[in-house]
């Protein structure tokens, strides 16, 4: 019973709080300046508490028309615009909500007019004002145009550059990487628009702590999702060293995070910002293995924090410790990752233990098959160079002893039979030949 009143107060509170957000937005253009942006600083306080549903009750089709048409009527100025709608942005990216309405909304091409016509401004351009407006586009769009981009990127690249370490500029600066980190990972833009800016934005962070957590991912994110086209981008392994970035980011997040909560237990705001983040690199990292094409000697420690952060987040978070599993198997199928780094990271334990579970659901169950699929056709193919060869056959060796130890022959053979169950169900390339999923010497 106490249960039940707990969840039906907590959805008064939800809903008091969307409606008080619908009085204070009904009421914006009947207020002076001042007044409105008083009223939009307690209208993003509101929006930081809400969820999916009510965020989708609140921003429409119609919310978005009536700031536009309040904009051109000059009922609203473009700074407290820009206040609400950036922080509708910001909060858009970090819960990963998806607003439909607003790349085709008046709106919206209101703000590409105004970029373009700002950016033409020879002398005396408002640069705060250009950044603003960029931050709100790209933060509210899943896409952009050519034209946009060219404009956006060096901008918001410039100002996530500024070296004054006020708690202010922090806030720019993170906004505006996280922005860049919204831009779609398929849309391809010249190296020459953003490469040594963000290069330059990475390494001054690794030797002065610049960046916020937050922001130091965002910038990482940029420029994983510019690999998608670039895989050559020697850049990632040999300058930044994306592999021990990453690696020392989830240990420390992994420490930090309270791992004795139940799951679905609900988190405090910090919490929450901690669980994101790790989300946020577990997504990077399957990048990184997906699109990377140059091994390096990092890649060893980066699969042992994943394999870290699965152990602690196992039983408590199904989330987390799914994207490790994810973040793993894609390590697996990529020759950027050797074999000998999945064995001494520990994924190949990782793996073995969910396949040993008392219940697999079939997704796991899928993954579980596609990365021992691809240890052993990896193990399979002979090396040309000699010393290459040698360390494959002990690879071998050593991966054969631990699987035999464990019991894998008969743990694998038991699963044989849903094998052409879910290559249906995934669409996948499992293989229906139970000898492609064992290692033999």
């Amino acid at each position: 019973m106490w249960f039940s009143d707990c969840n039906t107060f907590s959805k008064m509170q939800a809903t008091s709080g969307t409606e008080r957000f619908n009085e204070l937005f009904s009421g914006l253009e009947d207020c002076d300046e001042d007044e409105q942006r008083k009223k939009i600083e307690e209208m993003n306080e509101i929006f930081d508490g809400m969820n999916k549903e009510e965020f989708e009750s609140v921003f429409t089709t119609r919310m978005f028309y009536k700031i536009y048409k309040m904009i051109e009527e000059k009922k609203l100025s473009i700074e407290n615009a820009i206040l609400l709608l950036k922080h509708v942005g910001y909060c858009d990216v970090l819960k990963n909500f998806w607003n439909p309405f607003v790349e085709k909304s008046l709106l919206n091409k209101r703000f590409e007019q105004m970029i373009i016509e700002e950016e033409k401004i020879k002398e005396e351009k408002n640069e705060k004002l250009l950044v603003d407006l960029c931050e709100c586009y790209l933060l509210l769009n899943g896409c952009a145009s050519s034209e946009l981009i060219s404009i956006c990127v060096p901008c918001l690249l410039e100002a996530a550059l500024k070296k004054d370490e006020s708690e202010e500029t922090r806030k720019e600066k993170e906004i505006a990487l996280l922005a860049l980190s919204h831009i779609d990972r398929y849309f391809f833009f010249r190296q020459e628009l953003y490469l040594n800016e963000i290069k330059e934005n990475i390494l001054y962070h690794q030797e002065h702590h610049n960046l916020t957590q937050l922001a130091y991912q965002s910038a990482w994110e940029f420029l994983m999702n510019r690999f998608y086209f670039e895989n050559s981008l020697k850049v990632i392994v040999n300058e930044l060293h994306f592999g021990r970035e990453a690696a020392r980011e989830l240990e420390e997040l992994t420490r930090n995070m309270d791992w004795k909560k139940k799951e679905g237990e609900e988190m405090n705001k910090e919490e929450a910002k901690e669980e994101f983040a790790l989300i946020r690199w577990l997504k990077t990292c399957e990048m990184y293995f997906l699109n990377c094409r140059l091994w390096n000697e990092e890649n060893p420690g980066l699969i042992n924090s994943i394999v870290h952060l699965y152990r602690a987040a196992k039983g408590n978070n199904g989330v987390i410790c799914n994207l490790c599993i994810y973040s793993l198997r894609n390590a697996a199928e990529k020759r950027v990752v050797r074999v000998e780094d999945l064995l001494k990271g520990g994924a190949i334990d990782v793996f073995l233990e969910e396949m040993q579970r008392p219940k697999l659901n079939d997704n796991i169950a899928y993954e579980c098959f596609q990365f021992f699929m691809n240890v052993s056709s990896r193990l399979k193919e002979k090396e040309d160079d000699e010393k290459e060869e040698e360390e494959r056959k002990a690879t071998k060796m050593e991966t054969f002893e631990k699987l035999e130890e464990e019991g894998y022959e008969d743990t694998i053979t038991s699963f044989y039979g849903i094998f052409e169950l879910l290559k249906n169900k995934y669409y996948g390339d499992l293989s229906l030949s139970i000898s492609d999923y064992l290692v033999n010497i």
